[in-house]
């Protein structure tokens, strides 16, 4: 599949001399990939506006929403830690198939890299990580489901596998769809909502960017 990032303007969510909140377009790479055809990505844009821009977090090519990135190596290591230590709250709104069903739920399986077929993930209850997400539905048909989801932990493709694993995957997935389900425009997932302490005054911060979908 050919690389063809959105050239939308940087939609900058806030800005200060510690940290920068930005609203990630789908299709556009997180980070630089291998090879001079992915070296487009969020971070070397922001960096050519922005030159002390440094990388805290990442969200797939394909799921659009609020990233936050450093703009001091002790704003860097601040964020890093909370990201790690689980002190960072986000909340995703998606679209999956079908109707999911109780409307409020919590999948607990853990996951590790399907190493034949990575960069792909999957369930493993012998070798994999622990991973949990919280979700709720905000309506549904017997279609799809609009669904917020809220990841406990943060592997990798996790907001992505879980929804295979309950039988719901999320609409246009380009790696775990199938069917009438990869038959969208893009994948349906949209990082909403990310709180955390502000890296230099502690105070608790909220950003937000509504989905397209």
């Amino acid at each position: 599949m050919s690389y063809d990032p959105p050239q939308t303007p940087l939609q900058i969510l806030y800005e200060d001399a510690h940290l920068i909140a930005v609203n990630k377009p789908e299709g556009l790479l997180s980070v630089p990939g291998r090879g001079e055809d992915l070296a487009d990505c969020l971070l070397s844009r922001l960096q050519a506006a922005f030159p002390c821009t440094l990388l805290v977090h990442r969200l797939d090519r394909d799921t659009s929403g609020v990233m936050i990135f450093a703009q001091t190596p002790h704003a860097q290591r601040n964020l890093g830690l909370q990201f790690e230590q689980r002190k960072t709250k986000k909340t995703y709104v998606a679209r999956v198939s079908g109707r999911l069903s109780p409307r409020t739920g919590t999948v607990d399986l853990p996951m590790c890299v399907d190493w034949p077929n990575r960069p792909l993930q999957k369930i493993d209850h012998v070798n994999g990580k622990a991973a949990r997400t919280d979700w709720k539905v905000l309506r549904d048909s017997e279609e799809e489901s609009r669904v917020r989801l809220f990841p406990r932990t943060g592997r990798s493709h996790q907001l992505r596998v879980h929804m295979l694993a309950l039988g719901h995957p999320i609409l246009g997935d380009p790696f775990y769809a199938s069917g009438a389900a990869a038959d969208f425009p893009r994948m349906m997932l949209h990082s909403e909502e990310l709180r955390l302490a502000h890296p230099e005054s502690g105070k608790g911060m909220r950003f937000r960017a509504e989905p397209e979908f």
